[in-house]
Parts: C-alpha cells; sequence; structure tokens
C-alpha cells in the first residue's frame, strides 16, 4: 500500500492495536495527550518516543506512513520552532543582532515544544490509522453515554464527529485532482508575489467549497433515503466488548502516564534538560 497517509485515514491491518475496543484506544489517546504536557525534560520525551514506537510496531503500520502524518503539518512545526526561538529570552544568549536574540534556551524550549508537536500529532493520528469510522463512532458514542442524562445529542454528535475525520483525506484528494487539472490548464501556484499566488488559489478553493457542499448534500440525502435515526434505539451489528488484551493494554498507558508524571515530579532526581 503506497498511498498517501493523511490525519483521520484508516490503514487496514491485521494487528493487536487494530483488534483493540474503539474505546480503549480514545481513551489511550487521550492519556497520551496528557502526557506530552507533563514531559518536560529529554528523559521524560525519551520515554514518550519509546512507548510511541512500541504502539507503532505493535500497529504493523509502516514507518513512511506515520512520517507522512507529520509531512501535513511541517509547515506549523516550522512556525513553532521560529517562534520559540525568537520569543524565548531566557538563558545565555548565543546571537545577538539589533532585535534578534537567541538563547540556549530558547533553542532548548523549541525542541522541546516541537517533540511534543510531533508526538501528539502522530499518537492521536494512530487512532485513526488503526480505526474505522464506524467503530470510532460507536466508541465516542458509548464513552459519551453519560451525556445523555442532560438530554445531550450524544449519537448525532458523533456520528458528525467520525464523519469530519473521514472526510478529511477525501478532501485532501479533491484538492490534488482540482490542483492537478487546473495545472494542465496553465494555472502557476508557485510563482509571482504572495497576492499573486493568494490569487492563484481561488480556482482550487471555488471548485473545493462548491464540491464539500455537494457531498455533504448527497451525504444527508443518503442518510435520509435510509431512514437513519428513525428509531430512538438504534441496534449495534457488533456490539463493543472490552477483551483480556484491553485491559492489559490499558494498564501498559496507565503505566506509561505514571512514570512520566513521576519524572515530572522529580521522583526519580533532577534532570538539567
Amino acid at each position: 500500500m503506497d498511498r498517501e497517509i493523511v490525519f483521520g485515514q484508516y490503514y487496514p491491518k491485521n494487528s493487536l492495536v487494530h483488534k483493540l475496543d474503539p474505546r480503549t484506544k480514545l481513551l489511550s489517546g487521550l492519556l497520551m495527550i496528557i502526557v506530552a504536557f507533563f514531559a518536560k525534560s529529554y528523559y521524560s520525551y525519551a520515554v514518550c518516543y519509546g512507548f510511541l514506537a512500541i504502539v507503532i510496531l505493535a500497529s504493523r503500520i509502516p514507518l513512511k506512513s506515520i512520517l507522512k502524518t507529520v509531512k501535513t503539518i511541517l509547515v506549523v512545526l516550522v512556525l513553532t520552532l521560529i517562534l520559540n526561538i525568537f520569543f524565548y529570552k531566557d538563558g545565555k544568549p548565543l546571537v545577538s543582532w539589533k532585535f534578534i536574540l537567541i538563547t540556549d534556551e530558547g533553542l532548548i524550549y523549541a525542541s522541546k515544544m516541537a517533540l511534543r508537536v510531533i508526538f501528539l500529532v502522530v499518537s492521536t493520528s494512530l487512532i485513526t490509522l488503526t480505526t474505522t469510522p464506524m467503530a470510532l463512532t460507536d466508541g465516542m458514542e458509548s464513552l459519551m453515554k453519560p451525556l445523555k442524562l442532560i438530554k445531550f445529542p450524544v449519537h448525532d454528535v458523533a456520528l458528525i464527529m467520525s464523519i469530519a475525520l473521514r472526510f478529511i483525506p477525501t478532501l485532501m484528494e479533491e484538492v490534488d485532482k482540482i490542483t492537478l487539472a487546473q495545472r494542465a490548464r496553465g494555472a502557476h501556484f508557485d510563482t509571482g508575489g504572495l497576492v499573486k499566488r493568494a490569487k492563484a488559489l481561488l480556482p482550487v478553493l471555488i471548485p473545493l467549497f462548491v464540491g464539500t457542499f455537494r457531498r455533504a448534500d448527497e451525504l444527508a440525502m443518503a442518510l435520509d433515503a435510509r431512514c437513519y435515526n428513525a428509531t430512538p434505539n438504534r441496534t449495534k451489528m457488533k456490539p463493543l466488548k472490552f477483551a483480556l488484551r484491553d485491559a492489559f493494554a490499558m494498564l501498559a498507558v496507565c503505566a506509561f502516564f505514571v512514570v512520566v508524571v513521576l519524572f515530572y515530579a522529580g521522583v526519580f532526581g533532577a534532570f538539567p534538560i
């Protein structure tokens, strides 16, 4: 499978991570997001990336496909690095020229922020790469069941989130097709100044918005034609069940969470970086 992998796209494999209950993966993903904000030293990030490497190996997803998810946020990553390098003023000055000041602690802080962003993107993308949209919908609906007590439309919200994730790769493919079609007609997107490039994007953005609204209308008509949501209590063809592997997975994630928090609390000693 040599296709472009983006956030929100399912990568079919018969791995241990794919077989986990979607609720287990959603809760584990939430814990990993929280962990990223507790990691403050390179030792903590070493633990984070070590655990992430184990999960990637267990999911049997090629590293090339994982790196493609990082490629999608490359601009944000570079911008984060630049902002933190030039606006973090604490530490020993390394470069000082007019209004530009780069410090050693600024470089360290910027590198940690980059590691945090990459960890967040990869750990969350693993959920969508290993879980089908329908399984994600069922998992989110199950976790949000307590909100039904306050008449919150749990199923509708879960369905909207799942459709939004599913449409991300579809829209990316649509952008590529429109861009190639416009290039074949002589359009140039990488020449001229900023204003000219922005104007050149109009022939891409307008068909993209039109196609998006058309797809949304067709999806709404398809759901309506199939009497979707006509009954208050919908049944599941594959009911969700926690298995022994889910218990072991949650224990492993919780242990990983505790280790990083202990690093944060300084239980293992004070680390300079």
